[in-house]
């Protein structure tokens, strides 16, 4: 029988612009909140296995290799394995499942994932070409044609600067205001939810309170979305430390989290001109399973909103709303705090920011706390069940990675 896992410390940096910190501060920042959230009888030594996630360490800081054991050596984690990890978006929760794994399989009592990103290096055009190794560079056109495909042509003459991905999740998008009706102002619901969201998130990147009207107002960047719509270039780092039954008893944390599924799941060849079969509906489905769970369970939920579009989406493909139905519910307040299924409390990555290979983790971060009953005026009341939905790249019409993580309350 697989053993029961707990999350006993998590840490998180503010995320934003670190202009005078490195990737590797950011990472031991986050990885020393983590220990002493952990409490007294952990330190560095207790650490069986760590899982180092970072996207750019290699494209923006030409360090292509032995990224964690670089960084987590000089604060006295040592000797033990260390893993690097990369899959895209979904980097920091595919470090949080690997730890998962060796916990569950008894390789390790206690292990620690860490996801960091210093992207704001003072070359922008780097910055954004690193979203190019999102998608098969091998085939450029079929991503042209996948696009065209979903979601028709569309002038974006008059459109700014903006990574690859922006335009993905507006075809992506103008697909399914064109099968649901979705409008652009439901999408621009699900921002300013966001944006008020973090307000109160000490951590969160941007915390200015936007209305409907402003967000859809603002600078375009593919139709339907507009720059408050979309995830900013962000830095910061977050960390989670699991641990077993025995490790549970040896460090004798009071206040620890159950991890009650984590499954990661890659796209299949599927018709992509509807949304059936997508990525997370499967994913999310084996997650719902191996919990013991349903849709209907789920109190409180982080998505990966690298647009408000996606947030849409991810509620339906969740099962938390029905199909077609994402843009109609964040009208509503369903998604709001105080609504039926609050979503993306954080404010999100629109708001919180995404900081790719930290932003799964960071994920885990608000949702512990929330089943901590920790997370101030954001604090979704009596939540007992938390579901964290991490997506990276894009291939043959959707994500190429998913990443459900279910979370239990004690």
């Amino acid at each position: 029988m697989a053993r029961r896992v707990w999350i006993v410390g998590v840490g998180m940096t503010p995320f934003g612009i670190h202009r005078d910190k490195t990737n590797y501060e950011l990472a031991r920042w986050a990885v020393r909140d983590a220990l002493a959230d952990a409490g007294p009888e952990i330190g560095p030594q207790t650490i069986d296995v760590a899982f180092f996630a970072s996207t750019t360490n290699s494209i923006l800081h030409d360090q292509g290799m032995i990224s964690g054991e670089i960084a987590l050596r000089e604060m006295g984690i040592q000797r033990i394995p260390i893993h690097n990890v990369e899959n895209a978006c979904a980097t920091g929760s595919s470090a949080v499942n690997l730890a998962v794994t060796f916990i569950r399989a008894g390789d390790a009592d206690v292990a620690l994932a860490v996801g960091t990103e210093k992207m704001h290096i003072g070359d922008a055009p780097r910055t954004m070409a690193l979203f190019d190794s999102g998608y098969d560079k091998s085939k450029p056109h079929l991503l042209d044609e996948t696009l065209l495909q979903l979601g028709g042509e569309v002038d974006d003459s008059d459109v700014g600067t903006r990574s690859i991905f922006m335009d993905i999740y507006a075809a992506m998008a103008r697909q399914h205001m064109r099968l649901y009706g979705t409008t652009a102002a439901q999408i621009a619901a699900v921002s300013a939810k966001n944006h008020a969201h973090a307000i109160d998130n000490v951590r969160a990147h941007y915390r200015k309170a936007m209305s409907v009207e402003q967000v859809l107002a603002a600078r375009k960047l593919s139709y339907p979305l507009t720059v408050p719509m979309c995830a900013p270039v962000t830095d910061g780092a977050a960390a989670v430390i699991v641990c077993s039954d025995e490790g549970l008893r040896r460090l004798g944390s009071e206040r620890p989290v159950e991890v009650l599924a984590s499954v990661i799941g890659t796209g299949t060849d599927r018709d992509t001109t509807t949304f059936d079969g997508h990525i997370s509906q499967v994913v999310s489905a084996e997650a719902y399973e191996r919990a013991g769970l349903a849709p209907s369970d789920i109190d409180v939920a982080e998505v990966h909103d690298a647009t408000a579009f996606a947030e849409v989406l991810q509620t339906e493909m969740l099962g938390l709303v029905p199909p077609g139905e994402g843009g109609a519910a964040a009208e509503r307040g369903d998604t709001t705090l105080g609504g039926r299924i609050p979503v993306n409390t954080s404010g999100g990555l629109e708001s919180k920011g995404h900081p790719i290979g930290a932003s799964g983790l960071g994920q885990i971060f608000e949702l512990t706390e929330q089943l901590r009953g920790e997370s101030g005026s954001r604090q979704v009341p009596g939540a007992r069940v938390a579901l964290a939905e991490n997506g990276g790249g894009f291939h043959r019409g959707e994500e190429a990675v998913t990443s459900i993580i279910i979370l239990g309350g004690r």
